[in-house]
């Protein structure tokens, strides 16, 4: 806005002062013609008065300034003055200056502006040489029009610049605001994700730049967002893991401190004393497994497997071979030929486990299915049991470690919820996952898929 009233402010001084100067150059011009059409006719009047003195009178000059004056125009006066510039004819009004007097020469042509009150005129000055005498004539012509005319230019530009400023700011105050509406949108949108708000998004109102960077701002939030929440899931996964991992601590630690003191405190029968050790000695088998397993899943996640290709009836022989001697379960096992590139004996602790979950949630005399299946990209391992089943919200958690469905009936068989964590742990590793189907009352069936190594693809 500055610049814009300096530059409206400095166009319209000069177009005003230009305006006015060229005025003024025209008017000064016609003075100054006048002025030597008023010598000449003055000269030619000389000449045709009766010459009764060899030197022109002085009363025939006065009597030719009244003619002269009386043929002019409107707002023109006259001064004559004779050779010591003693004024001899002087029209009324005219402006009493001698200094401009002295100026007068017989070879140049003279003028200036000259102000009397409120009036403007233009002082035109020559030398009139007839009859043997050299006389001088002054004109002054009005020209407070122009002046005027100038001061009510500057008048009106001043009006215009500031009507034109304010309809320029208007316009740029609006401007300003589409403008920097994308910007208020996006600190808006920091604002609110500083308040803690992740789902806060900008709304992208245009297609240029401030555009492409409400966009690259929405990419970065979401990104955010998704950040955020892993990490609170996993601080609330480790908040949960350190919970059940006291609570499942707590319990077998109870006992074993209980039945040792029940044990060192007084004397006991030997059915009593064996009963008590063995409960000991069971909950320490117990914490041991615990123990085990969770160091398992930390070796897991810092591992890198070396994997290599085996054959699939390994895995299937070593399942027959575990429970051959079980006759409370019927393994149902069924496989496809094939062969798989990963850590075998990794594998088998994942069967193992699915299997003896399996277990653990049918009753006696269920059978258990084990199936084994070729597809296009891997080998598929299944293992389907028909007991109490899992209800859906419990799926998406089973594979966290210690969580257990039904911890009543896992402690009973010695569980402590770890089994699934680590076949998870497992089979991200052989870049696959577990797949749980489950309806209570029905049973459940969890699979994963074992793709097929790069070199076996490009083979």
């Amino acid at each position: 806005m500055i610049i814009m009233a300096i530059a409206f402010g400095a166009s319209g001084y000069y177009f005003v002062n230009y305006v006015f100067d060229s005025s003024m150059e025209r008017e000064v011009g016609q003075a100054l013609d006048e002025s030597s059409i008023l010598q000449f006719a003055f000269e030619t009047a000389a000449l045709n008065i009766p010459s009764k003195y060899d030197v022109l009178q002085d009363s025939a000059v006065e009597e030719i300034g009244v003619k002269l004056e009386a043929s002019g125009q409107g707002g023109r006066l006259l001064r004559i003055s004779d050779e010591e510039r003693k004024a001899l004819y002087t029209s009324e009004g005219f402006v009493e200056e001698t200094d401009f007097l002295a100026q007068i020469d017989a070879q140049t042509r003279t003028y200036q502006i000259v102000q009397s009150k409120d009036r403007y005129y233009v002082q035109t000055g020559s030398t009139i040489d007839t009859l043997d005498r050299v006389l001088y004539l002054e004109t002054l012509k009005d020209v407070t029009d122009v002046f005027e005319e100038r001061t009510q230019g500057f008048h009106i530009y001043r009006r215009v610049t500031v009507l034109m400023l304010l309809c320029s700011s208007v316009i740029m105050w609006g401007i300003a605001v589409w403008l920097t509406k994308p910007i208020r949108l996006l600190t808006k949108a920091t604002q609110k994700m500083a308040e803690g708000d992740y789902s806060y998004r900008a709304e992208r109102i245009s297609q240029d730049e401030m555009g492409q960077l409400t966009t690259d701002f929405n990419r970065m939030a979401n990104a955010l967002e998704e950040n955020v929440e892993q990490l609170e899931n996993e601080v609330r996964a480790r908040e949960d893991f350190i919970g059940a991992f006291s609570h499942e601590l707590k319990t077998p630690l109870t006992a074993i401190i209980g039945y040792a003191d029940l044990l060192r405190s007084r004397k006991l029968d030997d059915e009593t004393h064996f009963l008590s050790a063995n409960y000991i000695y069971t909950e320490g088998k117990r914490l041991e497994t615990m123990a085990f397993r969770l160091l398992d899943i930390v070796v897991m996640k810092r591992s890198q497997l070396e994997l290599a290709t085996s054959d699939v009836a390994e895995l299937f022989d070593y399942l027959k071979e575990m429970y051959a001697a079980n006759e409370e379960y019927r393994l149902d096992i069924q496989y496809a030929p094939g062969q798989i590139c990963a850590e075998v004996n990794l594998l088998k602790s994942v069967l193992l486990n699915l299997v003896d979950n399996a277990c653990k949630a049918s009753e006696p005399g269920n059978p258990i299915e084990i199936r084994g299946i070729r597809q296009e990209g891997g080998y598929l391992f299944l293992v389907k049991d028909y007991g109490v089943g899992i209800p859906a919200e419990e799926c998406k958690r089973i594979t966290e470690a210690f969580y257990m469905v039904d911890k009543s009936r896992s402690r009973s068989r010695n569980g402590a919820g770890l089994g699934l964590s680590l076949c998870a742990q497992v089979l991200s590793l052989h870049h696959s996952e577990l797949m749980i189907e489950s309806t209570v009352g029905e049973g459940s069936c969890f699979s994963f898929l074992i793709p097929d190594s790069k070199e076996e693809d490009h083979a």
